[in-house]
């Protein structure tokens, strides 16, 4: 969307403001838990609702960027963001913020389906993404610091929500509108590589399950099990999503150097021990390194998985519906960590939550072999203001199968993906 040299800011800003809400997750749910009159397993439910809006944003969105236009979507989104965020921090009436709620993450997850169709027809959609990834999780961390500071109540994370929503709605005059042309072009070409793709989107919405059932119940682990106050939780986040700027950066350095195989496949399976780590946390020391191991492996991850995506097809299609059954299982996280916990224990759940990661770490890695030789063609990229190009068959004997261009984020981002959260 934006010119191929320059750094597209409006992406990034729209990522950001997309992911907040999934990283800020376990703070908006504790809140409502202690601020309202929710019980825990209430105020999961209350989080998995505004995580399942955000992914129907991005199912119902997919396929209708360009019709309906990057700028007009994004602005919407924004200001839907900007309303319901901040009418439920406004609000102690339990519907209103249940309400309020919901359309935020409709807002989000529009927000996030703009940026990560703008990003997949980028020549380099891994760099914008840890820009995106980097972010959001400095802002994150600001707010984990921030927040315990300014008083008990659920509103304090739902405004700085709004308030970044509200800040990024100047740079989305930089993002293109719906054109004529565009309207009128050729018919638009079927979804591709639909096996691997349906096989990616089934195991994310597995693999973000597992990811938010224990970050949608991280911040009771730190206060009930480990026995740590809320500012030390929160300066624990902040930590934590401090690190993961550094994982996010190595993986940015890094690239593709590794293919996306091995860092989805290895770095899955280290996930899952840092999740037993974290679940059967104690104290300060064990929730600390398990938190903050989580949070540094988690981006990397999201990062090859959401290039993955945006190798299956050019025009994002694929990467915005595989954000969003990330979104599914994101919003399906709260409810569920807050039921296993209530019935098994924290502990038991870390080593459910696990074993689930290493058995869908299995399909996510075929489908990273089975694409790791395609590259798109540089005329398949999509340029800003035309229409698709058709891609020109090669002889494979002419030319050998090269790596695939550059990797790339509840979300949620429509998903909005979401963090290690």
């Amino acid at each position: 969307m934006s010119a191929p040299r320059s750094l597209p800011w409006p992406l990034v800003a729209l990522f950001t403001a997309g992911y907040l809400a999934p990283y800020l997750l376990p703070t908006v749910v504790g809140r409502l838990d202690a601020g309202l009159p929710l019980s825990a397993t209430q105020a999961g439910a209350v989080g998995s609702a505004l995580l399942l809006s955000s992914a129907a944003a991005g199912f119902l969105l997919a396929s209708r960027v360009e019709r309906i236009g990057a700028r007009t979507l994004a602005r919407a989104g924004l200001a839907l963001a900007v309303l319901g965020y901040g009418g439920a921090a406004l609000s102690g009436a339990v519907p209103l913020v249940v309400a309020g709620l919901v359309a935020g993450g409709f807002g989000s997850g529009t927000a996030t389906t703009v940026a990560a169709t703008g990003i997949a027809g980028r020549p380099d959609p891994h760099r914008t993404t840890t820009l995106g990834l980097l972010g959001v999780s400095a802002l994150a961390g600001a707010v984990y610091l921030t927040v315990p500071h300014l008083g008990p109540g659920h509103g304090q994370p739902l405004a700085a929500i709004a308030l970044t929503a509200l800040a990024v709605w100047p740079l989305t005059a930089r993002l293109p509108r719906r054109t004529a042309a565009r309207a009128a072009g050729p018919r638009r070409p079927g979804l591709p590589h639909r096996r691997p793709g349906t096989v990616l989107a089934a195991a994310m919405f597995c693999w973000s399950l597992a990811q938010n059932s224990l970050w949608g119940v991280s911040g009771r682990i730190g206060l009930v099990q480990a026995h740590l106050g809320e500012a030390t939780v929160g300066a624990v986040f902040a930590v934590a999503l401090g690190t993961a700027l550094l994982g996010v950066t190595g993986a940015g350095a890094l690239g593709p150097r590794l293919g996306r195989a091995l860092p989805i496949g290895a770095g899955t399976a280290l996930i899952a021990g840092c999740i037993v780590l974290s679940a059967s946390a104690s104290g300060l020391a064990s929730f600390a390194t398990g938190e903050i191991s989580w949070n540094t492996l988690y981006p990397v991850v999201l990062s090859y998985v959401i290039g993955l995506a945006a190798a299956l097809d050019p025009r994002g299609r694929w990467a915005v519906l595989v954000g969003s059954a990330s979104s599914l299982g994101t919003a399906a996280g709260p409810l569920t960590g807050s039921l296993l916990a209530a019935r098994a224990g924290f502990p038991v759940m870390g080593v459910v939550l696990a074993a689930g990661l290493l058995v869908v770490a299995l399909p996510m890695t075929a489908v990273a072999l089975h694409t790791g030789g395609r590259r798109l063609l540089p005329g398949a990229v999509r340029r800003r203001g035309g229409t698709p190009v058709v891609r020109i068959p090669v002889d494979s004997a002419a030319e050998p199968a090269r790596q695939a261009y550059g990797t790339a984020g509840p979300h949620p981002t429509g998903a909005p993906a979401s963090p290690g959260a």
